[in-house]
């Protein structure tokens, strides 16, 4: 089942829709502004739904925010060294919203504060959200013009699907994902969540927060999950986690690397994508200042976020997968949030 209702009015006159999707028990809400990931209600072990991402109860609030809760992210995730990059001899310089160091999540008005047209679809009880974003060449000093297209697809077995296009008509960077947070437990941090994730790589950053150029094995640090530990076991010898972790294996095709698991509740979940890396975030920037849903105020830690793509400031790494799509080509990616309960 598919409804909409206002979110609200931005300063400019333009209408923000949000749409709900129902299916079996699992329920999402998603603004039209950001294509933000507002509500996500899963059960937990004794049945009872609770809403599993942070965020905020207005429109109004997700305007002035710096956290990201649930967006869309783009044009390019993640951060690019002082903010450029060069492409054919021509650097390119995009806005250093990053304590004025490096450009971060595509600029100061990122594909997290623009408003998407929206179309919805229901299939076999799978309701889903079509949304899609014209970029217009020199947008946050990126180049060609680009047509996005994000969909969301909630299927009554728990699978919260988001596929990812894109199109541009000039070489360009490109890496598209979602911020969530995620917290299986409704509330408090979530230091006991159990992780596990088939990561055998990490990228290692400077104390600005950009690689350093290598990827280096997990064994033996702290950024080592490839069996299952809390998330707050190694948090203080890594010095919170934020950090792109390496796929053991990718070839383009759809598959699981990750698992979480909430103890208290029972809550699960299981993460696909068909990029090589994900970049584990641990809410390290959250401060208890941050009132949002209910008024309740997000401490450190209080959220995790699993965010799938390409490496961070890929384009300035020679040793990286490269991250540039070419006239012509379509980006694809696409991830999937399993839900379910243990125990």
């Amino acid at each position: 089942m598919v409804s909409k209702r206002l979110h609200g009015v931005l300063d400019s006159g333009e209408q923000v829709m949000l749409y709900t999707l129902e299916a079996g028990a699992y329920k999402v809400e998603i603004s039209t502004y950001g294509g933000t990931i507002v509500r996500l209600w899963t059960p937990d072990r004794q049945g009872v739904s609770g809403d599993v991402v942070l965020g905020y109860d207005s429109l109004a609030e997700y305007g002035p925010s710096t956290t990201y809760f649930g967006a869309i992210i783009g044009r390019y995730a993640n951060r690019i060294a002082r903010g450029r990059f060069t492409i054919d001899g021509k650097t390119y310089a995009v806005p250093r919203n990053d304590h004025g160091l490096n450009a971060l999540h595509g600029g100061t008005i990122g594909f997290d504060r623009r408003v998407w047209a929206a179309l919805t679809s229901e299939a076999d009880g799978a309701p889903g959200l079509h949304l899609s974003l014209f970029s217009a060449d020199g947008e946050m000093g990126f180049p060609g013009n680009m047509r996005a297209y994000v969909e969301y697809i909630l299927k009554p077995s728990g699978e919260l699907e988001i596929g990812y296009s894109v199109t541009c008509d000039q070489k360009c960077p490109v890496n598209l994902t979602n911020h969530s947070y995620f917290n299986l437990a409704c509330g408090g941090d979530i230091l006991g969540h159990q992780m596990m994730l088939d990561c055998d790589r990490y990228v290692p950053v400077g104390s600005d927060l950009i690689p350093t150029g290598v990827v280096v094995p997990v064994s033996g640090t702290a950024f080592d999950f490839t069996t299952p530990k809390k998330i707050g076991h190694d948090i203080e010898r890594a010095g919170g986690y934020d950090h792109c972790m390496v796929l053991r294996e990718c070839d383009g095709r759809l598959r699981e690397f990750a698992m979480v698991m909430d103890p208290s509740s029972g809550r699960m979940m299981k993460v696909s994508t068909t990029k090589p890396a994900v970049q584990l975030y641990t809410g390290n920037f959250l401060n208890g200042k941050v009132a949002g849903k209910g008024g309740v105020r997000y401490p450190k830690h209080s959220g995790f976020c699993l965010e799938t793509q390409y490496f961070p400031d890929a384009m300035n790494q020679s040793a990286f997968p490269n991250c540039i799509l070419m006239p012509g080509e379509e980006y694809q990616h696409t991830t999937v949030y399993q839900f379910g309960v243990v125990g």
